[in-house]
């Protein structure tokens, strides 16, 4: 099975990261900060999907670049760059595994946003289930920095590591000592 989303897909500390969302939300603007970072560029505009069976009934869902555009990159104002040509031909890959989407949308007030995440919601692509974040953008925000602090947590999470889930059950364990806390109101306290 084949499709293709309107997105950008970047390969950030080893995670495959798409980025959707609407046209003029900051897409691209956060996939050239992210390679700028040294992260890598697989596709910008149009990613084509396709899964790949890896044996073991493992399906991997991996996204590249339409031939005639693989590499480039358009920021309104400047027009369409050549990544390998500004950051070098480590800077981009042919494909890579989708393995977490960062949809960016624009924050709407009184929208609900994940605020703990306990646990990720995913999405289906070309039948595959992937995590799915969206990430309010707000006027100053650094995409790219969210972006790479959602990669390096989905890593986590993936090695076992939830620290959502950790202090959750410390709360829940009374593991914290409400006395040793200190209050709003006290003393210590200072503005």
């Amino acid at each position: 099975m084949e499709t293709q989303i309107h997105g950008a897909l970047v390969e950030v500390s080893g995670l495959g990261v798409a980025l959707t969302g609407p046209s003029g939300i900051g897409k691209s603007e956060c996939l050239l900060e992210l390679v700028r970072r040294g992260h890598k560029l697989v596709a910008d505009d149009v990613v084509r999907l396709r899964r790949v069976e890896r044996g073991s009934g493992v399906v991997e869902l991996v996204g590249s670049a339409p031939p005639s555009i693989r590499h480039y990159l358009e920021v309104r104002g400047v027009g369409l760059l050549c990544i390998p040509d500004l950051y070098g031909r480590e800077s981009v890959l042919d494909e890579h595994s989708v393995d977490l989407v960062c949809r960016l949308e624009k924050w709407r007030q009184g929208a609900q946003y994940e605020r703990v995440g306990l646990d990720r919601p995913c999405e289906e692509l070309a039948g595959v289930s992937v995590p799915t974040l969206v990430i309010p953008m707000r006027p100053a925000t650094s995409a790219a920095t969210i972006v790479e602090v959602a990669s390096r947590d989905e890593l986590q999470r993936r090695a076992g590591n939830n620290a959502a889930r950790r202090l959750d059950e410390r709360l829940r364990s009374g593991e914290f000592d409400d006395e040793a806390m200190p209050d709003a109101s006290d003393d210590q306290v200072k503005a």
